[in-house]
């Protein structure tokens, strides 16, 4: 009978039923006490219901009936985690992979504590356990790289970052690192394939296409930074950055068309203007409407951010992705900083030292200087 329960509890716990799963769970526990499967059923519905404590407690009679249960051990690590107890969860899984060695969940579990109790060295060294395990994980690679980069190790960092994108072309936060790791070594050519691939995964996201632009211009294809510009303000009309790289451009190489980028340029920061006045009167208004309004607007504030969240890295970056402030002056200001930072300086030519000033123009040569 108490197997039969235990059975049926573990079904419904599955199908999530949890009224049915708790109630064959406590058939089964009342049936055999001492049955440890029963005990970790019980103990499963306790914590999905957030009663971590009480969790715990069933876990542990679980494992005093049978201390080979590795699934209430494993769950027992998961509550303590829960509880912010890590050593004690971290003691758990430790027991738990002299018992199953190979089990990638328990060793990612080891590295994931030892990352949060701030042993990055101990973290690294489970992780490489891990990818022995599982080498095609793009998540656990990209993990990799994240702890050596925090730890100042680029190279390391960059090699499993770049494993890990092979793996999974698809993680934004992974092409992102590989973007901003080319652009700072000033390899601009080998970055734009990384925001390009952003570019198509994000399509409604200008930064990356900015980035694009800007790592034109680096590389000394001004055409080609010019005809990307051109193509993001098509699809972007409004975007402030852009125009003023534009005008800029169009300035630089002496095109007609800057004048017609610099009315734009007005005309969109006169509307940003009166867009955040519009916005300030109307969380004036909003101030007072009732607390339950106000809370749905934090909600909504939380979820956009969230969604608009760009790493550090790319966000040092000053251009890329941060909006200019509304012109306040009524004439143009086409200044605007490189997304990418200060090009290198290119090397002196001989046109160059032709409108240099002669450093000697003021002597006067002697006789013993004139030709014959």
């Amino acid at each position: 009978k108490s197997a039969a329960a235990t059975n049926l509890s573990f079904l419904y716990f599955l199908e999530n039923e949890i009224v049915q799963a708790d109630s064959y769970a406590d058939v089964a526990i009342n049936s055999d006490r001492y049955n440890p499967a029963a005990l970790t059923n019980k103990a499963n519905i306790l914590f999905t219901s957030g009663d971590y404590e009480k969790a715990a407690e069933f876990f542990k009679e679980a494992l005093a009936n049978d201390s080979s249960c590795t699934e209430a051990l494993y769950n027992l690590g998961l509550t303590y985690k829960r509880l912010s107890r890590l050593e004690d969860a971290l003691d758990c899984f430790l027991k738990l992979h002299a018992i199953l060695r190979n089990s990638s969940q328990v060793v990612y579990q080891i590295a994931n504590l030892y990352e949060i109790l701030e042993d990055p060295g101990q973290a690294i060294d489970w992780l490489m356990q891990l990818i022995s395990l599982v080498p095609t994980d793009s998540q656990v690679l990209a993990k990799l790289g994240e702890l050596y980069d925090n730890e100042g190790d680029k190279s390391q960092a960059f090699q499993y970052y770049f494993e890990s994108y092979r793996y999974f072309p698809s993680n934004i936060d992974v092409i992102e690192w590989l973007g901003v790791y080319y652009i700072e070594t000033q390899f601009c050519e080998k970055a734009v394939q990384y925001f390009e691939r952003a570019a198509l995964i994000q399509p409604s996201q200008v930064k990356w296409q900015l980035a694009i632009a800007s790592c034109y211009r680096r590389s000394g294809n001004y055409q080609k930074a010019l005809d990307t510009y051109k193509n993001i303000h098509k699809k972007f009309p409004e975007n402030v950055e852009c125009l003023r790289f534009l005008v800029r451009l169009c300035t630089d190489l002496g095109l007609k068309e800057v004048q017609e980028y610099a009315t734009k340029l007005k005309k969109v920061e006169k509307m940003r203007e009166m867009r955040e006045q519009r916005v300030k009167s109307g969380s004036a208004r909003g101030r007072r409407e009732g607390s339950a309004g106000s809370d749905s607007g934090q909600s909504n504030q939380s979820t956009s951010a969230k969604g608009e969240r760009v790493s550090a890295k790319l966000r040092s970056l000053p251009g890329v992705n941060e909006p200019y402030e509304a012109s306040s002056n009524k004439e143009i200001d086409a200044s605007y900083v490189d997304p990418l930072g200060p090009q290198i300086e290119r090397p002196k030519t001989a046109a160059k030292k032709r409108v240099e000033e002669d450093d000697f123009a003021d002597e006067e040569l002697g006789d013993d200087l004139l030709p014959d």
